[in-house]
């Protein structure tokens, strides 16, 4: 892998949807750098610090949420001069998104108050009561010509339809929720999953048209769902849950087919290849140098005379947990990273009560592929989105990366550089990775063809 220098960055960096720009906050103004060459080709000034960006999806145009002002600016990467500013007023701005014509942006404002849709075609705007998320709770068909938003007014949840090219709403139905958290549109358009409150073990897919098609509950009186993802086939329905299980279910007849546990131990029999991090020493030849006292006392620094590789362990092993306090909210344990690979083959897991361990499930042979046991606790993991391969970051200066080949680790040369954060641009041939207060690029090697798994390597 071949890495770029560090560039300073204050805030969010994203890819743009056609991979060709990289949109970089770095306080009050807004730099575009071509992917290729790194160079600046756009510079705009916002009237604050940005704390946000999203890319329209034709790469086209970019808005920026200035949240502390609050108020949102959109700029044209074809025609500079051309500028957009929201602002809400008193009722303010907690999020923003692009409609997937990348020709409206929605709003929402503090405190749930409406849902607010701009064109910038004729700078007209439509309302919507009531949103019941900020951030959260709005779902477009893959398509594009829909939009799911939910509301919640006299204590009830509920969905609105909404037309993306009228901007009309089509549809509105209750949902039997006690308080719902988010929804997503199934990848071929045909039905809508809802999660209910952690408090209560409940998700319900819905038709577009309001009918409740299935209602899962694996059980009752205990912290449910923590996290929910389709595969990108459509195929399947993966459930992760505060009960340290996931569950996966099929989309025709809506039933479990899959439960995967995530034991503190593992024993045999056990297929998976666990690969754990490991430091090795440097083996250095140093009987022709001459080095004095001070730097030989030195040579024991963090970091220093060591490089990180992976070594296949034996079962039985265990890995580090912790035991989430009963008193306090938001426990730390349960499914909360969940990401299914491209092909929908494997998803990733990581059960929040064991933060350095990633767990690899196959999906055609139903068992688990892999276990990534790692020194510091998982920051972020990817999947490529062309190829089988799963990258991860633990706020080292490492990068970590699995195929069904095997696992291997790659070090970032740039000096202290922490990666805390990654992202893939769209052709998974570069990857983005940040620091604190600057980020990198690294070029990515396509993989081979053959993926198949083998355990030997």
């Amino acid at each position: 892998m071949e890495f770029t220098e560090a560039y300073k960055q204050t805030g969010p960096c994203c890819f743009s949807p056609n991979a060709r720009y990289i949109a970089v906050a770095v306080d009050y103004r807004l730099m575009i750098r071509d992917t290729l060459s790194f160079k600046v080709v756009q510079l705009f000034s916002c009237l604050d610090k940005i704390s946000y960006i999203e890319w329209a999806l034709d790469s086209e145009y970019i808005l920026c949420g200035l949240y502390k002002r609050p108020m949102i600016q959109a700029w044209s990467l074809t025609q500079p001069e051309w500028t957009c500013k929201i602002d809400e007023g008193p009722a303010g701005i907690a999020y923003a998104r692009w409609s997937p014509d990348s020709r409206h942006i929605l709003t929402t404002s503090k405190f749930q108050l409406r849902l607010t849709v701009w064109s910038l075609v004729n700078t007209a705007c439509v309302h919507v009561q009531w949103p019941k998320h900020g951030s959260k709770g709005v779902s477009f068909t893959k398509d594009g010509k829909f939009a799911a938003i939910c509301t919640r007014r006299d204590c009830k949840d509920y969905i609105n339809l909404l037309s993306c090219h009228s901007w009309e709403i089509m549809g509105v139905f209750a949902v039997d929720t006690l308080d719902m958290t988010d929804i997503q549109w199934s990848p071929d358009d045909s039905a809508i999953v809802i999660g209910d409150s952690p408090l209560e073990y409940k998700v319900l897919i819905y038709s577009p048209d309001g009918r409740c098609l299935f209602k899962y509950q694996a059980y009752e009186s205990g912290l449910g769902v923590k996290s929910v993802s389709w595969s990108p086939c459509g195929q399947f329905l993966a459930v992760g849950s505060y009960d340290q299980m996931l569950r996966v279910l099929n989309h025709l007849t809506w039933k479990t087919f899959a439960e995967f546990m995530h034991l503190s131990t593992v024993r045999a029999p056990c297929c998976a290849a666990v690969f754990k991090e490991v430091d090795e020493p440097l083996q250095l030849d140093m009987s022709e140098l001459c080095l004095d006292d001070d730097f030989m006392g030195g040579s024991d620094a963090p970091g220093g005379h060591f490089k990180v590789r992976y070594e296949v362990m034996e079962v039985p092993i265990t890995f580090p947990f912790q035991k989430p306090p009963a008193d306090k909210p938001n426990p730390k344990q349960g499914i909360g990273l969940l990401s299914w690979s491209n092909d929908s083959q494997y998803i990733c897991t990581r059960n929040d009560s064991m933060p350095t361990a990633l767990w690899i499930w196959d999906i055609r042979h139903l068992e688990l592929a892999a276990i990534l046991v790692q020194k510091d606790p998982i920051r972020a993991a990817a999947w490529d989105p062309i190829s089988t391969r799963l990258v991860l970051c633990t706020g080292s200066s490492h990068l970590y990366m699995w195929t069904p080949s095997g696992a291997y680790c790659v070090s970032n040369p740039l000096p202290q550089f922490s990666i805390t954060d990654l992202k893939w641009n769209s052709d998974g041939s570069c990857l983005l990775l940040k620091d604190k207060e600057s980020f990198c690029c690294a070029a990515v090697p396509l993989l081979p063809e053959s993926s198949d798994y083998s355990s030997d390597e």
